[in-house]
C-alpha cells in the first residue's frame, strides 16, 4: 500500500500546470462536443463510430486479419467522414465557445430599454394569445435570416411589434429580428431544430426558436397563440414556461442567466413559416 501511494505521490510531482492546462482544454472541447451531439442524430452516428473503433481493437487483439484490413483502408478518410457528418455540431461548438465582447455602459442602458420595449409587447400578445417570435440578435450575426424577411430597420417600440404579430397583417407569420434597439426584419424564415425528442412535441414556433440559437447566441421569444404561454431558447435549449421577469433577466443579463429548461405543450404547427 505504501509503495502505491509513493508511486502516486512521485507521480503527481510530475504533473506540470502546463499538463493541468492542457488535460482541462481537452476536457473542455469534448465536453462541448458531447452536449451538442446529446439527443441529436449525430449521436447516434457517434456512438456507432466508437462501435467501428471497438471493433477494430477487438479485431486486433484476436486476429481478425480480414476485418482489421478492412477497417484499416476506412480509417484514411475518417477525419473526412467525422468534418462531413458532425459539421452543424462543430459550428455550433465553435459558435458556444467564442469570445464575447465586453459590454460597456452605453451598450447595458440600450440593452435595458430594449428589453423594456419587448416586455410591453410581450404582455399584450400573452393577454390576447397573439402568436409571436421575436428574436435577439447577440455576438453571432443573423445577416443570412434576415435577408429571409421583410426590410424595416425601424427603432424598436412596443406599438411596433404588435402590428408586426397582428393577426391580420402579412407580416405576422414569421419571426421578427432584433438588433439592438432596432426591428431589423419581420417575417423572416428560420431553420427549425432536427432535434429527433423534440420533433413531434413541439410546434413550429418553438422549434424555429431552438433551431435560429443552435448556431448563434441569439435569444429567441415565444407566445404560444394557442395557450398564451412564454418561452424562450438560448443556445438550443428551450425554457417554458417563464415569467416576465425572468425574460427581462435574460435580455438584459444574457447567457449568464440560465433557468432549468422545460418542454412546452405542443404548440400551432403554422406559427412559422417552413424553409
Amino acid at each position: 500500500m505504501a509503495a502505491i501511494w509513493a508511486g502516486l505521490i512521485s507521480t503527481l510531482e510530475k504533473v506540470t500546470w502546463v499538463a493541468l492546462l492542457d488535460i482541462a482544454i481537452v476536457a473542455f472541447l469534448i465536453y462541448q462536443f458531447v452536449v451538442n451531439v446529446r439527443g441529436r442524430r449525430a449521436g447516434q452516428v457517434m456512438i456507432g463510430l466508437l462501435a467501428l473503433l471497438a471493433i477494430y481493437f477487438a479485431a486486433n487483439r484476436l486476429g481478425l486479419e480480414l476485418v482489421r484490413i478492412l477497417l484499416a483502408s476506412i480509417a484514411p478518410f475518417a477525419a473526412l467522414v467525422v468534418v462531413i457528418l458532425f459539421q452543424a455540431e462543430i459550428r455550433r461548438m465553435l459558435a458556444r465557445i467564442s469570445f464575447r465582447r465586453l459590454p460597456g455602459f452605453g451598450e447595458r442602458l440600450e440593452r435595458r430599454e430594449s428589453a423594456e420595449e419587448i416586455l410591453l409587447a410581450l404582455q399584450y400578445f400573452v393577454q390576447n394569445r397573439t402568436g409571436a417570435l421575436v428574436v435577439v440578435e447577440g455576438d453571432i450575426g443573423l445577416k443570412t435570416f434576415i435577408e429571409t424577411g421583410i426590410a424595416l430597420d425601424a427603432t424598436l417600440s412596443r406599438d411596433l411589434l404588435v402590428s408586426i404579430f397582428w393577426p391580420k397583417t402579412p407580416m405576422h407569420d414569421g419571426a421578427a429580428i432584433v438588433q439592438g434597439d432596432r426591428v431589423i426584419a419581420a417575417s423572416c424564415f428560420l431553420p427549425l431544430t432536427l432535434n429527433p425528442t423534440l420533433m413531434n412535441t413541439l410546434g413550429t414556433r418553438h422549434r424555429a426558436a431552438i433551431g435560429v440559437t443552435e448556431d448563434t447566441d441569439a435569444i429567441a421569444v415565444i407566445v404560444s397563440e394557442e395557450t398564451g404561454r412564454l418561452s424562450y431558447a438560448h443556445h438550443g435549449e428551450l425554457y417554458s414556461p417563464v415569467s416576465f421577469e425572468e425574460i427581462q433577466d435574460v435580455l438584459t443579463s444574457g447567457p449568464t442567466y440560465k433557468p432549468r429548461p422545460t418542454a412546452p405543450l405542443p404548440d400551432e404547427p403554422a406559427a412559422v413559416r417552413l424553409q
